[in-house]
Order: C-alpha cells, then sequence, then structure tokens
C-alpha cells in the first residue's frame, strides 16, 4: 500500500499525492538542489530554497514562482482526526541552532511575542535558506546572534521567556 500525502501549497490549495504519483515523474537531480522534472511532457526545473524539516514544508522556486508547501503524513493525519494537536501551548526556553550554518536574517528583536510557527531567523547551511520558526510560545528576552555570524549545532541563538 502506498502512503497517500496531503499538500498544502501556499496555505491556498490542497493536493494528495501518493508515493506511486512520484514514482510517474521523470525526476533527475541537477545538484545545488535543483532538481528537472518531466511531468506528461511538460519539462519543470525547480529549486529547493528552504526546507523545514520540523514543520514538515519545503520552499521552492518553480521558474520564476515561488511555492511553500505544508506536507502532512497519514500520522497527521490521525493527530488531527483525534483533535491532539487543537489548542496546544508550548512554552519554549531557548532556540538552538538544529544544524552549523551562517546566520543570513533575523527576523524578530528583544521583546517580540511569538507563536508557534512564527519566523524567528534565516539559517544557511549546504547553501539551503533554513527557516528556523518557534516551535512554542513565548517572549524574546535575549539574541545571542548577530547576521552574518557562523553558529555551531546545538548553540544558543535565542533567550526566550
Amino acid at each position: 500500500m502506498n502512503d497517500t500525502f496531503d499538500l498544502t501549497v501556499n496555505g491556498k490549495f490542497e493536493y494528495s499525492l501518493s508515493a506511486g504519483d512520484l514514482d510517474k515523474l521523470d525526476i533527475i537531480e541537477l545538484g545545488d538542489h535543483s532538481f528537472h522534472l518531466m511531468d506528461k511532457g511538460k519539462s519543470i526545473r525547480a529549486e529547493i530554497i528552504g526546507l523545514d524539516r520540523e514543520q514538515k514544508s519545503v520552499k521552492l522556486k518553480v521558474g520564476t514562482e515561488y511555492y511553500e508547501i505544508d506536507i502532512a503524513d497519514k500520522y497527521d493525519r490521525l493527530v488531527k482526526e483525534m483533535g491532539l494537536n487543537t489548542n496546544v501551548v508550548h512554552k519554549i526556553n531557548e532556540i538552538k541552532a538544529p544544524m552549523p550554518g551562517l546566520v543570513l536574517s533575523i527576523e524578530i528583536a528583544p521583546g517580540t511575542e511569538v507563536e508557534t510557527g512564527d519566523a524567528l531567523l534565516v539559517l544557511e547551511a549546504m547553501k539551503m535558506e533554513n527557516i528556523i520558526k518557534s516551535p512554542g510560545e513565548g517572549t524574546v528576552k535575549s539574541i545571542f546572534v548577530k547576521t552574518g555570524q557562523a553558529v555551531d549545532k546545538g548553540e544558543v541563538l535565542i533567550e526566550m521567556e
């Protein structure tokens, strides 16, 4: 049995995609997170410009258009059906770097109140821009990094209260 994934594109359009559907695409990896796809005789070039594994989202550039795709699998659907993901509030104390990289931009300032999923900063790793999002709610107490600074995996980036 093939797993089915629910895709939400730019927060508006919803699609279902099975692993079998992916097998029908002719995909060639070009390197530097770029791909060439052939779908029903149509040639498409796509580039992954951001990936958030924790939030299960990917940002793609296809031609001159940008797309943000949120991905849900059968477990995400089950949690939603059971009502386990509603009204859950996670208080956080600190945000750590999930990987080594370079801080490209900081999207918040001390005193900013953040909610789950809010963009905090952009970290470049392996030529990919990764948006570091808040895993919970809180107020930014301190920011320990600056734009252009290299960070190590596990390094504390932001302190919350």
